[in-house]
């Protein structure tokens, strides 16, 4: 695959999670996310921003910045396009306070120590700088790799070293119990014809079936599937 139709994929996989259409199995923890940062990047200087992506081959979040950062800087051990520096997220090789936002969502379940990565982020965050989190705490196993889930009270330990720490669910238990459905049926539909009528068919409605009683049931959060972090050094 030659560098166009490389930048290309990548455009699509990371407009797909940015903008997720509604046969996407995991619509309503994306479109949750999306609204969260979308809040929280107003909490942000107007420009000149130094950014750093952590697990940042695909990068969906960067254009929500938009003209707000002069720099951005992505990492991660798989190459792409995208990719800076192809480093392990445990060892960033950058300098201490250096970056006023660090964005890393839907990483740390891969890392091998997820204290040590959140410490690398702290480290090269300037005074006063934010991370910018996502982590599953329900959710069936999207790769071998993957090695851990979270909860609140574990990301606040782990987060100790920030002044600050605001966690937020993607989402309450009747999404989290929805999107949880609808990702395992969509596994368990094995042949990729299949998969295709499934997804145009039922995962549209499960994903606006589960976006509506969520709504209607309120704030339980004892199933949520993913959360959203917000931590200031």
């Amino acid at each position: 695959m030659d560098q166009d139709s490389t930048l290309q994929q990548i455009d699509r996989e990371g407009r797909e999670r940015l903008y997720p259409s509604l046969t996407n199995p995991s619509w309503l923890v994306l479109r949750r996310r999306r609204e969260i940062f979308r809040q929280w990047i107003d909490r942000l200087p107007a420009s000149g921003l130094t950014a750093l992506d952590i697990g940042g081959r695909l990068q969906p979040y960067r254009p929500l910045l938009g003209s707000r950062v002069a720099r951005y800087v992505g990492v991660d051990l798989r190459p792409t396009p995208m990719v800076n520096i192809l480093a392990r997220g445990e060892a960033l090789p950058l300098r201490d306070d250096s970056f006023d936002l660090v964005i890393c969502t839907q990483v740390l379940q891969y890392a091998s120590d997820p204290p040590a990565l959140l410490r690398e982020a702290h480290r090269v965050l300037r005074n006063g700088g934010y991370l910018f989190l996502s982590a599953p705490s329900a959710s069936i196993q999207d790769s071998d790799q993957e090695c851990w889930r979270f909860l609140p009270h574990a990301l606040r330990q782990m987060l100790a070293g920030f002044r600050t720490v605001e966690i937020v669910p993607e989402g309450g238990s009747v999404a989290g119990f929805f999107r949880t459905i609808n990702s395992c049926l969509n596994v368990f539909v094995r042949y990729p014809a299949l998969r295709v009528v499934y997804q145009h068919s039922l995962s549209p409605i499960l994903n606006l079936t589960g976006a509506v009683l969520d709504r209607i049931a309120g704030s339980n959060q004892q199933f949520t599937a993913n959360y959203s972090v917000l931590a200031q050094k």
